[in-house]
């Protein structure tokens, strides 16, 4: 396919697609999904090989937030069934993220509900930061707290934190359809601050709130702009009690499409499987490991993931490594490159050798599993929402879910951090 070649080829060269061959992508039919995953995981592979690195979420306060994204279980007004509980202490927290090391995890993500840090909220991270990397040489450690305030992103940095989270979620056309209690240039401004800190900046999107293809390309292109170095991919997790309960509109190979279209523009930055692989992707989950290289460890904010285990098994039957502490996880000519337009020749997206971002969050940090803060990802309850059936627009061929809507298949978490419970890592 001559589609294909073409983006393989721009991929290898750091080259931006165009808007129509990013919409291509996703617009290529399920005869057609294997070349699709063959391409783009030549891109992943020179990139990065075949490892596969582990990052670990740690809810710090869940539940509560005023913010009202209309994804996230943690929203105000959300009557899905979550835990909620205040802020862990540093020991605590440090004790969580011990059980996702111990499973490999490379990188933890420090994420807490609400719409952003108050400075003792910054205090209270700053210790787990320091009480999470004394003992744990080479960790990464992510935080993802919400909207930043001047003078929030250095005092993390100061504090050892290597990473900020905070995803836009979905396009800045359909930001309002969301969520009403913050703006998308108020988390574009934050991204900025990450950056601007010295942070490693991990912004990425939510898929299946009812957008539309070129939705979808808007935010993907959007964060190549923004120069990340990771972009989380979240797929909806229709929480019950939540706005978007009724959205079931991914299919596994949906999702395949939609990770490959955001590799082929993104093709030297960290792309991360958040939250909802379990959810969408269920047994094709191997698959998505040809295009990703970067997936949470266990489970998610207030979700559960399959077991910690599981996990691992699956990405050594696929024939892939974990990447470990004594690896950089991105391309020399991105490390040290110094955030959003420092890297040679302008921002990432307005050169030819320009990636889309190179580093982490989770996401959650931010995952459509789980809901949490501002944060950003589908776990982020003052992140981003869409509001659930209005989403703006019609999806392509193979949508829908196979089978329907499986909400059997949605476990809110009930162990692990803020509980009496062991964590599944």
């Amino acid at each position: 396919m001559d589609l294909l070649n073409t983006l393989v080829d721009k991929g290898l060269r750091r080259e931006t697609p165009t808007r129509a061959e990013a919409l291509a992508v996703l617009g290529t039919s399920d005869d057609d999904l294997l070349d699709v995953v063959a391409a783009a995981g030549k891109v992943r592979r020179h990139w990065f090989g075949r490892r596969v690195k582990l990052n670990y979420l740690v809810n710090l306060k869940s539940g509560l937030c005023p913010e009202d994204c209309s994804y996230c279980s943690q929203r105000l007004g959300s009557k899905a069934g979550i835990l909620k509980y205040t802020w862990l202490k540093p020991d605590q927290a440090s004790q969580a993220a011990a059980a996702g090391l111990a499973g490999g995890a490379k990188r933890v993500c420090l994420v807490a509900s609400g719409r952003g840090p108050t400075d003792r909220d910054v205090d209270r991270v700053s210790d787990t930061i320091r009480a999470i990397k004394e003992g744990n040489e080479g960790v990464e450690v992510c935080a993802c707290l919400g909207l930043l305030s001047d003078g929030q992103a250095e005092r993390l940095r100061e504090a050892g934190a290597d990473a900020y989270n905070h995803n836009l979620n979905t396009s800045e056309a359909t930001y309002g359809d969301i969520t009403t209690t913050h703006t998308y240039a108020d988390r574009v401004d934050t991204v900025h601050k990450a950056h601007a800190a010295g942070l490693s900046a991990c912004s990425g999107l939510i898929a299946g709130m009812g957008e539309s293809d070129a939705d979808l390309v808007d935010v993907v292109f959007a964060l190549r702009e923004l120069d990340p170095d990771s972009v989380p991919v979240n797929f909806l997790i229709p929480f019950e009690g939540t706005p978007l309960a009724k959205e079931w509109n991914l299919s596994p190979q949906r999702c395949l499409r939609i990770l490959a279209m955001v590799r082929f523009v993104c093709p030297d930055v960290e792309v991360r499987i958040a939250g909802g692989r379990e959810v969408h992707l269920r047994t094709l989950q191997p698959l998505a490991l040809h295009l990703a290289n970067s997936v949470f460890l266990g489970d998610y904010l207030t979700s559960e993931g399959q077991a910690g285990r599981a996990d691992l098994e699956m990405i050594a039957d696929a024939g892939f490594e974990v990447e470990g502490t004594d690896r950089v996880t991105l391309p020399e000519h991105r490390v040290g490159a110094g955030g959003c337009g420092s890297h040679q020749g302008g921002t990432c997206g307005s050169h030819e050798d320009g990636g889309c971002g190179s580093h982490e969050d989770g996401g959650p940090c931010g995952s459509a599993a789980s809901g949490a803060g501002v944060c950003g990802g589908a776990e982020a309850s003052s992140g981003a929402g869409v509001e659930g059936a209005s989403g703006p627009g019609a999806v392509t061929e193979g949508a829908g879910p196979a089978d329907g809507p499986r909400p059997d298949l949605v476990a809110v978490r009930r162990r692990g951090a803020g509980t009496d419970l062991a964590p599944n890592a």
